[in-house]
């Protein structure tokens, strides 16, 4: 009979900023310290600067990976090797920052989602192509107006999690104004030794953000500065084909109905996988829920490759009234 195994994330823990360094930062109060600034550090002190860091358990902790997202398996076979070795000193995982390249659409920031679930930890998700200044990552000065800690901090002090998985989506999209570059803080928190002592420019209190998990995406590379991927491991994450496409839909239909009491049998037949099997991975979900919803209003618990209203070549749908 074969068995099922159980892989429970064992948890540690890391002072991710020392409270005494809070404290000291409070008693040097001056005229220009404003009153968000005074809240932060009150919450820092509350919560204290100790997180979560999660060990993994198991060398094959990330086998789900390569049905859930069969088109990067080659990014789960590196990450592999940073888990046998986390295992194997019972430490918490870490690897070399990643960036995934592809086309849009063929799944680069569900893969860094789904690999946060399968190591248990945090997730947090940064839209570079919105980002105009460095300030957005790493806070800006107090002295200005409207003035906030960055997202690195922010994941940091309110999260639960030392090392939760950071994406930053679209990397190669970032712009805005050249004195200020939205990838200038990456330099120091993509290296392992200058992150552990960060500091973001609002909170002034040096962050252990050295154990941050971090995968980029980006359509194509070459607006990267060459110091930004000489920090990163690079990979081409194809389009899946027809097979891997299958397999993508099959995992995205048991997840949607197994989180809904529908009423749909937990298979979907071969014709509805060979229609989903088309669509971009990002196009599934969408597609899919609104397929499930027209079955229900055919009055059916079974869908059809019909209810997908996959668009033929040629065809588009008006907008209007």
């Amino acid at each position: 009979m074969a068995t099922t195994s159980m892989h429970i994330p064992l948890a540690d823990f890391r002072t991710i900023y020392d409270v005494e360094a809070v404290e000291k930062a409070m008693g040097e109060a001056s005229s220009h310290r404003n009153e968000s600034l005074n809240s932060l550090y009150e919450k820092m002190k509350k919560l204290g600067g100790v997180r979560y860091v999660i060990k993994p358990s198991a060398v094959d902790s990330l086998d789900p990976l390569y049905d859930q997202c069969p088109n990067f398996s080659e990014v789960v076979d590196d990450l592999k090797k940073y888990l046998a070795l986390a295992v194997s000193g019972n430490e918490p995982m870490h690897f070399t920052p990643i960036l995934l390249l592809g086309e849009p659409g063929v799944g680069k920031t569900h893969f860094a989602k789904a690999l946060a679930k399968q190591l248990s930890t945090g997730y947090e998700f940064v839209s570079m192509s919105s980002l105009t200044a460095g300030w957005i990552l790493s806070g800006a000065s107090s002295q200005w107006n409207n003035a906030k800690p960055g997202k690195v901090a922010q994941t940091l002090i309110e999260g639960e999690y030392a090392n939760p998985v950071v994406v930053l989506d679209e990397v190669d999209k970032a712009g805005g104004d050249h004195r200020y570059d939205p990838l200038g803080a990456l330099y120091g928190l993509l290296e392992k030794e200058t992150a552990s002592h960060f500091k973001d420019e609002f909170v002034e209190v040096d962050l252990d953000a050295s154990h941050i998990l971090w995968v980029s995406t980006a359509n194509e590379a070459r607006n990267l500065p060459e110091p930004i991927l000489s920090r990163m491991l690079v990979y081409e994450i194809p389009r899946p084909d027809q097979e891997a496409a299958r397999s993508i839909a099959r995992q995205l239909y048991r997840e949607i109905v197994t989180a809904h009491d529908w009423g749909f049998p937990e298979e979907a037949s071969d014709d509805v996988l060979d229609a989903m099997a088309s669509l971009p991975p990002r196009e599934m979900r969408k597609r899919l829920m609104a397929a499930f919803g027209n079955a229900k209003l055919a009055r059916r618990d079974e869908l059809l490759a019909d209810d997908l209203e996959i668009a033929k070549p040629g065809r588009t749908r008006r907008i209007g009234f």
